[in-house]
């Protein structure tokens, strides 16, 4: 169920309200009604031109759009411009995504042809979860966004779950760009207290009239939140099975959200798991001081208790790749060099001790968006602050 802001607006009201506009006022064309589907918009043509003006879309070499009606003028672009065009397969009954592969010599007329939703069926070829693929710029399609990067879909949360899924498979980086186009209306005031961690958000929105950089500095998905997906919604598609299968052999926490042992929600649980292991079975923690980095060949501190200062942060979502030196190097560059830095590479985490809370804030607000190898970090209170500290950050 969506939650609803504090002035009693949910995203569904949001939905209904563009829908219901839409119509009466007859901005849509062809499927009508435009309820529970992302509109094709009068204008979307127009608003689809406004790609080619962008500098990310010139330079990039992968191209992923959502196979929507509005968005057909972007994927002919896209062929027309001799990138790769990925599609996801409908509802990710079969796959991820397909390439389309035009036939050699394809004319405009042809490449037209290859951008509809037939086109998509008849000139397309599956790409394997084992691919080398690297997308460099995204199109979805929305119902409701926001100026400031908020995207409200049309409620079956696809396109988030094809960002996510995207960046399990090593797909995705911190340079990808999202893009939505949409007409002038559906552009509207997004309260963020609607967002939830696995909202996708958009950094350029292309209309018939203007071309919006958002500016966005939330972080996107930064993976798939396995505590959010049913066994059910795992049966049906197949890939996220697959991927499933795949983060468990990495020990990474995947149970499903109808396999937890309570009723505590699915990101508390995790955070309780990663922050309360028992004695004797806690993961190896490497604490150290950023003020005095560890010389080469010296002792590790046999600290492995919860860390006791009087604010700490969690920073989440660390690659394999990346070196407790690089989190430091980056946390000195924000200038937030926490008292000490307990490092939990093997579980893609960390805890930064701080002497007060203002101190920890300032981190916090530092290091949202920040992404190392590639990855944006989730940072936000540790566990056990919450409760200590109100409120919250956002």
């Amino acid at each position: 169920m969506e939650r609803t802001g504090s002035s009693g607006v949910s995203k569904w009201d949001i939905r209904n309200k563009i829908w219901d506009y839409m119509e009466a006022n007859n901005l849509a064309d062809f499927p009508r009604p435009v309820h529970h589907r992302i509109p094709n918009f009068k204008g979307a043509s127009l608003a689809s031109v406004g790609i080619s003006n962008l500098g990310e879309f010139r330079s990039a070499r992968t191209v992923k759009a959502n196979p929507d009606s509005p968005q057909r003028d972007i994927r002919f672009l896209t062929l027309e411009a001799r990138k790769a065009l990925l599609v996801p397969t409908p509802r990710l009954r079969s796959g991820l995504f397909n390439r389309i592969v035009p036939p050699p010599g394809a004319t405009k007329e042809t490449l037209r042809k290859c951008a509809t939703s037939q086109g998509v069926r008849d000139y397309s070829v599956p790409v394997g979860l084992d691919a080398k693929v690297h997308v460099d710029l995204i199109v979805v399609g929305s119902v409701a966004v926001s100026e400031k990067g908020w995207r409200i879909g049309k409620g079956e949360g696809f396109a988030d779950m094809e960002y996510a899924m995207m960046v399990s498979m090593g797909a995705v980086g911190h340079r990808t760009v999202v893009i939505t186009a949409v007409h002038d209306c559906q552009v509207v005031d997004i309260p963020e207290e609607l967002l939830d961690d696995h909202d996708l958000t958009v950094d350029y929105i292309l209309t018939p009239t203007k071309i919006i950089k958002t500016e966005c500095k939330r972080p996107k998905p930064w993976g798939i939140m396995w505590n959010k997906i049913s066994q059910e919604t795992l049966k049906k598609i197949p890939v996220l099975k697959i991927l499933h299968g795949r983060e468990k052999l990495e020990g990474k926490d995947v149970l499903l959200k109808d396999e937890r042992p309570d009723t505590l929600t699915a990101e508390k649980t995790l955070r309780a798991a990663n922050e309360n292991f028992p004695e004797g079975s806690r993961p190896q923690a490497e604490t150290t001081s950023l003020a005095q980095p560890r010389r080469e060949g010296e002792a590790l501190s046999d600290e492995r208790g919860p860390l006791s200062a009087p604010a700490t942060v969690y920073v989440g979502n660390i690659s394999s790749g990346t070196r407790v030196s690089d989190l430091k190097e980056a946390l000195k560059m924000h200038h937030v060099t926490p008292a000490r830095l307990s490092w939990r590479g093997a579980q893609h985490q960390a805890f930064l001790s701080y002497s007060d809370k203002s101190k920890a804030e300032e981190a916090i607000t530092a290091l949202k968006g920040l992404s190392l190898q590639g990855h944006p970090l989730r940072v936000e209170w540790a566990r056990n602050q919450q409760g200590k500290m109100a409120p919250r950050p956002r």
